[in-house]
């Protein structure tokens, strides 16, 4: 069993090889994506929570660039990170939100933000949620679980293999569970019960945290979650311990490659149900669970920065801070998540959250840093997406992305150092395998349903041929102007057309 005290492991330096790589100016810098979960654009200190402080964070803000509009490419987190990591956006590949045991949904072969990097010299590394999949399907946990991060273009992984609700409850180092004991065989399975021992539905009341919805079957550390689970008892991890464990690693990384180009995809769980951070983060916030995992997620950023200014590192890393999507309160645990929000609004000014066509499912939280190209305390309206990170992080590194790959990102390097204050000129947002469009201060929503609340949710219905928003007027998108705008709504709904039939960059 993987404790806390891993925390005081050494760290081992590994020796590295000279490498030759394409350069701009001097010295390639280091990349470091601090990628968090659920964290809505209102969560961090920075932009105005309140009952909950995020010093570190803010510190990143305060030496760094700040936006105020930009957007992870959709509002639940597989797609976005699909997106992200291949500059393509996720209905190009049907990607949902995936269950536990679901297959790697970026194929081997697929140009990604670390393969493109690993052409300039950079050492890759993901550290911490993955959720992409594992394998090509029915993966045996006893042995190599792949295809994974490394048929993908990264050097190095150690993974919480989907999210902490669901199983398998093992952390995944490279190609193995950690901790396996073949004594014990691991099985996972999401259509059959498995598991002979008490499931969350049949001992609720012994369960250290409630379920609302869903998340009644296998109970691990004390806690049930959705699918099935047996064997693998030393593997399998502590909640508490979860922060410490993926941040531990991800320094370890810093430190083995400190001299040479790396690049490190640190993914935390944080702040994704289940909430259960370690014991000297509880009560740090007044919002009980979730605004304590705020605070833990907090902590581990400065771990990392700390990490950076220790090596002599900050001035050659670029850090780039942001969430996968926007926030959710009540989502399947009874953590008081509603009940102690008090005056404090995760999505800030903005409709709605996670699983939602409105602003808040998709403006985030996103903080540059890199010391002499980015103004320190500085702030942008310009439009940003996680999806142009690709195509940006590859100009940055030297390496020049092929048409057929990476085919909605951009190189924004202009927009990521706050020198160009329009940025985009659109933005395709998806949500349930539908898409939205931002087109300036325009926002088209498609025929359907769309969540307004953070869940328990209730839902707006839009009919028609779906809703048109002016955001400079009506930041909270209740004003539907689609009757009186139907030339703009008809030449967004063909953009959207175009790009899938087309590309973006």
């Amino acid at each position: 069993m993987i404790r806390f005290m891993l925390f005081l492991s050494s760290f081992i330096i590994m020796s590295c090889q000279q490498v030759n790589f394409v350069k701009i100016n001097d010295q390639l810098p280091n990349i470091v994506i601090i990628y968090t979960d659920d964290l809505g654009y209102g969560d961090i200190s920075y932009n105005g929570a309140v009952g909950v402080k995020t010093p570190n964070i803010d510190r990143l803000a305060k030496q760094g660039l700040n936006f105020s509009d930009a957007h992870c490419s959709a509002a639940t987190c597989t797609p976005s990170r699909v997106a992200l990591l291949t500059g393509q956006y996720a209905f190009r590949s049907q990607a949902r939100i995936l269950k536990g045991d679901a297959p790697l949904i970026i194929r081997p072969g697929t140009m990604t933000m670390p393969s493109l990097l690993k052409q300039a010299g950079y050492t890759t590394a993901v550290v911490g949620k993955w959720h992409l999949g594992l394998g090509n399907g029915s993966v045996d946990w006893n042995k190599d679980v792949k295809p994974g991060p490394l048929e993908i273009g990264f050097d190095y992984s150690f993974l919480i293999p989907a999210t902490g609700d669901r199983t398998p409850c093992v952390y995944l180092e490279n190609y193995r569970v950690v901790d396996h004991d073949d004594s014990d065989p691991i099985e996972v399975n999401y259509k059959n019960r498995i598991d002979k021992n008490p499931i969350g539905s049949e001992k609720r009341s012994e369960l250290k945290q409630d379920y609302s919805r869903g998340h009644n079957m296998t109970i691990v550390n004390g806690i049930s979650r959705i699918g099935y689970m047996i064997g693998g008892h030393k593997a399998r991890w502590v909640d508490e311990d979860m922060a410490d464990v993926i941040t531990v690693n991800a320094l370890n990384f810093i430190e083995k490659n400190k001299s040479k180009p790396f690049f490190l995809y640190f993914s935390t769980h944080d702040i994704h149900v289940p909430r259960v951070p370690h014991s000297r983060f509880v009560g740090k916030s007044s919002m009980g669970p979730r605004g304590d995992a705020i605070v833990q997620m907090d902590w581990c950023t400065g771990q990392i920065l700390d990490k950076l200014d220790e090596l002599d590192l900050s001035d050659n890393t670029l850090v780039i801070f942001s969430s996968d999507n926007g926030p959710v309160l009540d989502d399947g645990y009874k953590d008081f998540a509603n009940e102690k929000i008090g005056q404090h609004k995760p999505s800030g000014p903005y409709k709605a959250g996670k699983y939602s066509f409105f602003e808040g499912g998709t403006r985030v939280p996103f903080i540059v840093r890199w010391p002499g190209k980015v103004k320190a305390g500085s702030r942008s309206s310009a439009l940003m997406g996680q999806i142009d990170l690709c195509a940006t992080i590859a100009h940055i590194a030297g390496i020049t992305v092929k048409k057929e790959d990476c085919v909605d990102s951009r190189n924004a390097i202009d927009t990521l150092t706050g020198k160009n204050a329009v940025g985009r000129p659109h933005l395709i947002h998806e949500c349930r395998g539908n898409l939205a469009l931002r087109q300036g201060p325009w926002k088209y929503i498609p025929k359907g349903k769309s969540r307004i609340e953070l869940g328990p949710w209730k839902e707006e219905v839009i009919v028609g041929e779906g809703a048109i928003f002016n955001l400079n007027n009506d930041i909270l998108e209740n004003s539907n102007l689609s009757s009186q705008q139907q030339k703009k709504l008809n030449e967004m709904k063909a953009l959207i057309e175009k790009i899938r039939i087309s590309g973006d960059n």
